[in-house]
């Protein structure tokens, strides 16, 4: 086989793919021999006809077909071999000449990964700041413990801080009137000044009673989580449908009993200290290791093919039609909130997938480099923890699927070569 190579882009290239005698006299007899089982010629048991006679009998259009077919495939994935070209897109492929069973040549184009050129990874460095746990933390969940166990009591009075009342309550668009969706709710708790709902709404509902009905402005953040909110003036009405005095209970060593198996309220503290030192850990550790691949990330040369792009950004947007699902709003409606078409909310995400992408083919060449492997021993356990956490049948015959076991190796060799990037550094 001879393969001439030309780079049309930096993720874009063409292969010229000639087939050597012996190759094609390979491919073909391979191919007499499969399609040999599936006839029945006079004087011979199935599939035990000689391979002379077989193509005889066969039809020539078809074993062409069948050996080009046979042919392009066995060749191009030896082309790839041979170049070092790592596809990530289905090739397009033009036969340029062929006569039957002496002569293929064919040209392939295919994106692919280009060349990546990692910086000195084991020099590069990130810091690594651990919150340390105070007693104002340990006492704000000391203080939710005691809200959940509080006692809530209806009141025919005006909601004052720390009630909780139950609200209607819709949103719209200070200047055009029209509705925002998500912006809406009924019968919703919220206890006044927990500090859950957007600033500056909960003080406005503080002296409305049972019935009340109240409009008012709210201004949201500029960090706002959905973007096109932020800085948004957002016209509210609310209706008050209960006002409860919530009476939470007094955190003392009887508190603790009460919570969990402490003795007393020292336990409990010590209790809540290592929980959220233990949370606090592991929340450090993961910002370190993705601080330190966007680290290396950003000293990485690669092209990425933008088919790559477009696919992770296929994946982010069904996650999120997925969460709208939860949320009740369809795609067009948070499209239309968002202010947007389709393209331009694919755009948008652009910046965010090519970064993704590039961290994961940043990884993928670390592993190749460290020789980082993932054993059927390994993969083994993962499965038999999983099957352990999920009894369900459904969910078993999902972890046995080949695509989840795909899935799983990726995510152990992502686990495993992030393991040998902070051993360099600890």
């Amino acid at each position: 086989m001879n393969v001439k190579k030309e780079k049309l882009t930096d993720s874009r290239v063409k292969l010229t793919i000639t087939a050597d005698l012996p190759e094609i006299t390979a491919v073909k007899k391979d191919v007499v021999k499969k399609l040999g089982r599936e006839l029945k010629i006079q004087g011979f048991r199935a599939g035990k006809a000689p391979d002379n006679i077989v193509e005889k009998s066969l039809d020539q259009h078809r074993l062409q077909d069948e050996f080009v077919d046979a042919a392009v495939n066995k060749l191009y994935g030896e082309a790839l071999t041979k170049e070092n070209i790592r596809p990530v897109d289905r090739p397009e492929v033009n036969i340029t000449r062929f006569v039957p069973f002496t002569t293929l040549e064919y040209v392939v184009e295919v994106d692919h990964i280009g060349d990546i050129t990692l910086p000195d990874y084991k020099a590069i460095t990130v810091e690594k700041n651990a919150l340390p746990v105070t007693a104002k933390d340990v006492d704000g969940v000391l203080d939710q413990l005691a809200l959940r166990e509080a006692t809530k009591d209806k009141v025919d009075r005006a909601a004052k801080l720390t009630d909780e009342v139950w609200i209607d309550f819709a949103g719209v668009d200070a200047k055009t009137s029209e509705p925002i969706n998500g912006a809406d709710g009924k019968d919703y708790p919220l206890v006044l000044g927990s500090n859950t709902f957007i600033p500056g709404f909960e003080p406005e509902l503080i002296g409305l009673k049972e019935g009340s009905e109240k409009t008012f402005d709210i201004v949201f953040p500029a960090d706002y989580s959905v973007s096109s909110l932020q800085n948004k003036k957002v016209s509210f009405t609310v209706t008050v449908k209960q006002v409860k005095a919530v009476t939470k209970s007094k955190i003392d060593d009887d508190f603790a009993k009460k919570v969990g198996p402490f003795k007393s309220l020292a336990e409990l503290k010590e209790d809540v200290k290592k929980q959220l030192q233990s949370e606090r850990s592991r929340e450090t550790q993961s910002k370190y290791e993705n601080d330190l691949v966007l680290a290396i990330t950003a000293k990485t040369k690669v092209t990425i093919p933008k088919v790559l792009v477009d696919e992770q950004i296929d994946i982010m947007e069904r996650d999120e039609k997925q969460n709208l699902v939860y949320r009740g709003t369809t795609w067009d409606e948070h499209l239309k909130a968002e202010g947007v078409t389709a393209e331009q909310h694919r755009d948008r995400n652009r910046d965010q997938a090519e970064n993704l992408v590039k961290m994961g083919l940043v990884l993928s060449e670390i592993a190749e480099k460290e020789h980082v492997t993932v054993s059927p021993e390994e993969l083994e356990m993962r499965l038999q923890i999983l099957k352990g956490q999920y009894q369900d049948k459904q969910m078993q015959a999902e972890l046995d699927k080949p695509e989840n076991s795909r899935n799983l190796v990726n995510q152990i060799l992502t686990e495993k070569t992030l393991a040998k990037l902070v051993s360099y550094h600890s």
